[in-house]
């Protein structure tokens, strides 16, 4: 009886192990062996060829013969990533760390793929859309496949490779929108929904186009696409894409008229200085204008009218209409994804989806007079910066000064009830979290898997739809919980789904590849003081544009702070102004000043500054640059000017500034040119007025209001005296080396 009993289990196991192996054979045949013929995957513009076993043979563009993939790299197009293996045998034969199983066969059934790989019992089913301008590829279903005998449990999958491509270097690549591309041909691996996670890898001679699902975000239902097409179509085909997903409309926000608008952000704007603003924002040439919600709202979150708004939306309805009827579009600048530390959202009951960068166990009660807190985990590496050491403890706030970072773990210094909340008390076990204060500190960040951040969208909604703003500025993007790559443009699509009336193009702070569709121009960059705002502009902006440019899109150069002359600044001048503007405007981009009235009332050059940048903005309206003429702008050491000429055409010349004048004088600039065979000077006076005495005979100079107007010159007994005050133009009959030697001998009057 007792053999019997052994001899059972023998064979039971026996049956079991058979079973298993028929079930893995099984799969192993349809996996590997359902074809061994290559997967052909085709439109009219491209041929994507993989192998039976997963690895990419060839992406061919049609129209030119290229082959876009690097050969002999033996790449899985396919595979699946655990953050340790799950599976019992495989674990028991790997570390503990990050394991990739790649795809080892796929076969095709009409318009799915199917896909297993190695190691593993998953089967995924990836479908294809294939059109003329994209072939769409999305993760239909991630199977467990192994037969149920009670040994064996479903694993975790944490990512899946829903496409990879080892594409061919080329002259350009565009990180933000992952696009290789040249002169002929482009290649382009993008979402088609917010969830994919996209990326390229940087390898010899190639980029490794990468297009994944995350399962801390989502698995199934994650969608990419792949375009293979001229350079010149690329942005045809993208938005065929967006239509065709239904995501915000990036190319024809791009292609928009009003893209090449420049704009004047109010600062400090009410009903009363509106019309001011307006005139200065028209003598500019600015064709919009953006309000700064910290201008009618006490805070950001619930957005609370100021006193200066005592009607409320009547009041920014007013300034909005009138900006509206002055001929320039009304845009909004607004911090979305985070609440004000004086916000209702904040104080006095801190709402519960506010994020917590990390939480804390209490070791022991936590009383209502008690500094010091003693919690389980170690919070070794907290923030211990000023303002930001704020506790989460249910509704109260608690402001620590230190902790310790050995046994006991302790928060000493706690001072209970901050901003204004009320002490509440805990038993040992409840938890506390560190508050998600930002860097300024005065914003908390909203925790994004709640619904704050689509109540708050909802909130703005309103605001923008009752205003009538038609352009978004999203800042403070940065300031979001990871995954970043997720939720940089998740809080931004979430107010972006929210709006009724969509704005016309949107510009932003961080970008996340699929921001490519909201954000539609590159962020602006801060403001710069005068004396280095060229420098800052070639160590900043020109670097930025040289990177953006790849991805098919423009910049905001900046916004300019409108900074008078005093004992500490010589101000903003309209060189200075020239060169940022025409620099942007070589690259096809834009600009943007800060409106402040006190300093436009109080800098003696205004009309002059407003005058360089009226220019370019006409230049830009109405596409006066020709494409050499761009090509010389992107220079970032030669500078130019816009003339306006004799028949009032616009005329680009370079010119150079003269640094020596009257032996150092730094109240003057003047900058010399060329023009019908002649020097020419621009020159002025940087906060006054006075004269300058050059020594040279009168006849030997013409002196113009500006080009077309003469004026006269004077003559003294050493030569000529010319006023200096606002920007004028001196025409010389002399060689330029003269012209300078001229200017470091004159004496300013």
């Amino acid at each position: 009886m007792r053999n019997f009993k052994i001899h059972s289990f023998h064979f039971i196991s026996f049956v079991v192990f058979i079973l298993f192996a028929v079930q893995f054979f099984s799969c192993s045949v349809k996996g590997k062996n359902a074809g061994t013929s290559d997967i052909i995957i085709e439109n009219a513009e491209m041929r994507l060829v993989l192998s039976n076993n997963g690895s990419a043979k060839s992406l061919v563009h049609n129209a030119t013969g290229q082959e876009c993939l690097m050969k002999g790299i033996n790449t899985p197009v396919f595979a699946i990533t655990q953050n340790r293996p799950y599976d019992n045998e495989v674990q028991l034969a790997y570390p503990a760390k990050l394991k990739t199983f790649a795809a080892d066969s796929v076969y095709r059934v009409g318009n799915d793929l199917i896909v297993n790989f190695e190691l593993t019992d998953y089967e995924a089913t990836i479908g294809l859309t294939i059109t003329d301008n994209y072939i769409g590829f999305t993760l239909k279903k991630l199977e467990y496949k192994m037969a149920d005998y009670g040994v064996k449990r479903k694993t975790r999958i944490d990512e899946f490779t829903l496409l990879q491509l080892p594409v061919k270097d080329r002259t350009h690549f565009g990180e933000w929108l992952n696009v290789v591309w040249d002169d002929e041909v482009a290649v382009n691996v993008l979402a088609t929904d917010p969830y994919a996670r996209i990326d390229a890898i940087k390898q010899n001679g190639y980029k490794l186009l990468y297009a994944g699902a995350d399962a801390e975000v989502k698995i199934e239902g994650v969608g990419a696409a792949l375009i293979t097409t001229e350079q010149s179509k690329l942005l045809d085909r993208i938005d065929r894409m967006e239509r065709d997903f239904e995501l915000p409309p990036g190319v024809q926000s791009r292609r928009s008229k009003e893209y090449r608008n420049s704009y004047y952000e109010l600062r400090n704007v009410t009903t009363e200085n509106i019309d001011e603003h307006i005139k200065f924002a028209k003598s500019g040439g600015f064709r919009q204008m953006v309000i700064y919600y910290p201008d009618f709202a006490e805070s950001m979150g619930h957005f609370p009218w100021k006193p200066e708004y005592p009607n409320g939306m009547k009041d920014l309805q007013e300034i909005t209409g009138k900006i509206e009827k002055a001929g320039m579009i009304p845009g909004f600048h607004i911090h979305y994804c985070k609440a004000q530390i004086n916000d209702a959202y904040v104080t006095p009951v801190p709402d519960s989806r506010l994020n917590l960068r990390q939480v804390f166990t209490l070791a022991k009660d936590l009383d209502k007079g008690q500094t010091t807190i003693e919690v389980e985990e170690n919070p070794s590496g907290i923030t211990l910066d000023k303002n930001r050491r704020i506790l989460k403890a249910g509704k109260e706030l608690i402001a620590y000064k230190n902790y310790t970072t050995t046994y006991p773990y302790q928060f000493n210094g706690c001072e209970r009830g901050a901003l204004n909340t009320s002490i509440t008390e805990m038993e040992a076990g409840g938890l506390i979290g560190l508050l998600d204060i930002d860097t300024w500190p005065i914003f908390v960040r909203f925790n994004q898997k709640t619904s704050i951040q689509k109540e708050v969208a909802d909130r703005l909604s309103g605001i923008i739809k009752e205003a009538g703003f038609r352009f978004i500025y999203f800042d403070g993007a940065e300031d979001v919980p990871p995954p970043y790559w997720y939720n940089v443009s998740k809080a931004q699509l979430t107010v972006y789904n929210a709006l009724e009336t969509k704005p016309i193009f949107s510009e932003g702070a961080l970008k996340s590849h699929f921001s490519w569709h909201i954000i539609t121009r590159g962020n602006a960059f801060d403001t710069f003081p005068p004396e280095f705002i060229k420098e800052a502009t070639r160590k900043h902006p020109l670097a930025e544009i040289e990177l953006v440019s790849n991805d098919f899109t423009s910049i905001d150069f900046g916004w300019i702070g409108y900074v008078a002359p005093d004992e500490n600044t010589i101000g903003i001048q309209p060189d200075m102004l020239e060169y940022v503007t025409s620099r942007a405007a070589g690259w096809n981009s834009i600009i943007s000043l800060l409106g402040n009235l006190d300093q436009f009332n109080n800098h003696p050059r205004t009309a002059d500054n407003l005058e360089v940048i009226r220019r370019w903005e006409e230049v830009r309206a109405t596409g006066f640059l020709t494409a050499k003429q761009k090509e010389s702008l992107k220079n970032p050491d030669q500078e130019h000017t816009m003339l306006i000429n004799e028949k009032g055409d616009f005329e680009l010349v370079p010119y150079k500034q003269i640094t020596n004048i009257s032996g150092g004088n730094p109240d003057v600039r003047a900058f010399i040119f060329s023009r019908n065979n002649k020097p020419w000077v621009v020159y002025w006076h940087i906060f006054g007025e006075g004269n300058m005495e050059l020594d040279v005979k009168p006849k030997n100079i013409q002196l113009f209001e500006k080009i077309g107007k003469e004026i006269p010159v004077k003559e003294s007994q050493k030569g000529a005296v010319i006023p200096v005050e606002n920007r004028r133009y001196i025409q010389f009959n002399l060689n330029k080396k003269e012209v300078i030697e001229l200017f470091s001998r004159a004496r300013i009057l």
